[in-house]
């Protein structure tokens, strides 16, 4: 059951991290307008089971105005509002303070923030420190998103046999990541890749939502277009066994991808993203529909 939607506000960021998994820079292209914003809220209401609006990109304070008023329908319609951001914008304390006053008086119910060597190296002032500070004197509850560079640890975990090893940091090697982290880390054969660990291809549960009308399940994989169809109609209608991507993953993971397609491979992978995203980068051209925007993919 559906219970969040996730505006991808802009794809365009300040920022050009290495683990991201959007392939989001100051170059990239795409930025929701307001006419359809409320578009896609009035579907939220039609759909019945969603709580959650979240306001993320690429970093949805480029557009600020925008992303305040995205807010104020969003608790008109008695959503919730959450946000992900880098807090570039939070200078020191008292200018945070200036940025949240607005947001605090809108249903702000969750708001979090990068704070992680890939935004603040030890060399960079944190300005995630300062929004935090100004986020707990309005009463804004706050949680930190930390993403390292990845390290090989050993497993212990009962699933896992005693010695495999475990890549810990955090980063999902989708996007850039693979391009910037992967080199070094250890490998698995790609037929034991069987599942997605993830997402609920099934459930659903969440969507994150482009101004191309891209309805994402995950990044770059979508259930359809919302704006050639309507947004409650691709979550009522959706059938994840019918899917051309979602198929296969849920029936063996992202090796059934390969098999399914008879897609060239590597004998090796770091994980089932690793192999999933480059699985699905390969059928850009024959699923246009469900894989993209290309830029996610680095094109």
């Amino acid at each position: 059951m559906l219970n969040g939607i996730h505006f991808l506000l802009s794809y365009m960021c300040n920022y050009e991290c290495d683990h991201c998994f959007l392939y989001c820079s100051p170059s990239s292209k795409g930025t929701f307008t307001l006419k359809q914003i409320t578009q896609v809220l009035d579907e939220a209401v039609k759909i019945g089971s969603v709580e959650w609006i979240y306001w993320e990109g690429g970093e949805p304070f480029l557009y600020y105005p925008l992303m305040l008023e995205g807010m104020k329908l969003a608790k008109e319609r008695g959503f919730k509002n959450g946000i992900v951001t880098n807090s570039y914008w939070a200078t020191d304390a008292e200018d945070a303070e200036l940025w949240l006053k607005p947001i605090s008086k809108l249903g702000i119910a969750d708001f979090s923030v990068s704070d992680d060597t890939f935004h603040y190296e030890e060399k960079t002032e944190n300005l995630s420190k300062y929004a935090s500070i100004a986020a707990d004197k309005l009463n804004i509850p706050i949680g930190a998103i930390t993403i390292e560079e990845p390290t090989i640890e050993t497993g212990m975990d009962k699933e896992q046999e005693k010695g495999t090893p475990v890549i810990g940091g955090g980063a999902m090697f989708r996007g850039r990541a693979i391009d910037t982290l992967i080199e070094g880390l250890p490998t698995r054969k790609w037929e034991s890749l069987k599942e997605c660990p993830y997402e609920d291809l099934i459930g659903l549960g969440r969507v994150h939502v482009d101004c191309f009308g891209n309805t994402q399940i995950c990044q770059g994989l979508s259930i359809g277009n919302f704006w050639e169809k309507s947004l409650s109609d691709i979550v009522s209608e959706y059938s994840p066994e019918k899917h051309p991507i979602c198929g296969p993953l849920i029936k063996g993971g992202p090796a059934q991808l390969v098999k399914d397609y008879n897609l060239e491979h590597e004998k090796e992978y770091v994980d089932e993203c690793h192999l999933c995203y480059l699985a699905r980068k390969d059928l850009l051209d024959k699923f246009p529909k469900y894989l993209g925007p290309r830029q996610v993919y680095g094109l």
